[in-house]
């Protein structure tokens, strides 16, 4: 299964719950979170999508370091069902 089906679902799922989504890039810094997921009542995530089995780069998993110390919720979700267990955790 491709990344980008995984992202399309991911997408998919927040917007039927209400969410927003927006891609994210960095200017002149590698290993952005892929989407920054923002649910009502301003719960906000920043989430890395993979294809199955898929694993961040090592230039990822330190941003998603930086981003969790400063105490931001990063996700890295890497199949449908995973897409699934994430929604059914922070929008049931």
């Amino acid at each position: 299964m491709l990344e980008s089906k995984v992202e399309q679902h991911f997408v998919d799922c927040a917007t039927a719950r209400g969410g927003e989504v927006r891609k994210l890039t960095y200017i002149g810094r590698r290993g952005a979170p892929d989407r920054l997921l923002i649910l009502p009542h301003g719960r906000v995530f920043f989430v890395e999508l993979k294809r199955p089995d898929g694993k961040a780069e090592d230039h990822q998993t330190r941003e998603h370091q930086r981003l969790r110390r400063i105490g931001a919720d990063v996700r890295v979700l890497d199949t449908l069902e995973a897409v699934d267990a994430f929604f059914n955790e922070v929008a049931p």
